[in-house]
């Protein structure tokens, strides 16, 4: 079950064109090949803005005193939360996980500040505010309940901190749909759960109202870009009336 989270009121739009998706739609492709063509016309640069759980991994593993098999099981254990929502995480689990939404918080920072210096941004995912999960890309320890003070104390600042990503809206969002057995079979090391569950619930999100191009992801790559540029041109354009 996701668990439904208050987004906070939107600012202006940013110059960010996001894609979104399941697993094996087509995102890190779209993504690739949009910078490709943008950068022709204006500085542009890909962002991933994942969770990047393994630079927090090498990270938690250099360290003197944890070392790389408890980083290893750290991680392990911050991904049960997916499965196992309704038991509260430890104190170290659950540091886990906020710092790695800090680290995502980190990268939404350097979009921001490259965006408002020029620059436009294709960013492989976003960061949203309305369902709980990193699987959706939102807020990890608001899938848990209960827990210390500590654990408590960490489950809302992260949440604050999804509340502040989600409040700048894309220019345009781009969400790639695709059915879970091609998704299965483009990244047959994923969960077919994962997977399944990430389809039923990333086309019901609104990114905080930002305007959002639906696409087939089984369609054609040239099609897929060939329309994403259409419709990149005319939301740029309408930021320059």
């Amino acid at each position: 079950m996701s668990h439904k989270i208050i987004p906070a009121a939107p600012h202006p739009t940013v110059r960010v064109i996001a894609i979104t998706g399941c697993d094996g739609s087509g995102k890190s492709t779209l993504a690739t090949s949009l910078v490709h063509h943008l950068s022709q016309q204006e500085p542009t640069e890909l962002l991933y803005l994942g969770q990047s759980s393994g630079r927090i991994g090498e990270w938690i593993s250099s360290l003197p005193i944890i070392g790389a098999p408890f980083g290893r099981y750290l991680l392990k254990k911050s991904d049960t939360v997916h499965e196992k929502p309704s038991t509260p995480p430890g104190n170290a689990t659950s540091l886990v996980i906020f710092l790695l939404s800090c680290w995502r918080a980190y990268k939404f920072r350097r979009m921001l500040k490259k965006s408002r210096q020029g620059t436009l941004l294709v960013t492989d995912r976003y960061p949203q505010a309305e369902v709980a999960g990193f699987r959706f890309d939102g807020p990890q320890l608001a899938k848990t309940v209960g827990g210390n003070q500590w654990v408590r104390w960490l489950r809302n600042n992260e949440q604050k901190l999804y509340q502040w990503m989600a409040s700048y809206p894309p220019l345009l969002l781009i969400r790639l749909d695709i059915d879970e057995q091609t998704a299965f079979s483009r990244k047959p090391d994923h969960k077919l759960s994962a997977l399944r569950e990430k389809i039923a619930v990333i086309p019901d999100l609104t990114f905080n109202g930002a305007q959002i191009l639906d696409l087939n992801g089984r369609e054609p790559a040239n099609k897929i870009l060939s329309e994403s540029l259409q419709a990149i041109q005319i939301s740029l354009a309408s930021t320059k009336r």
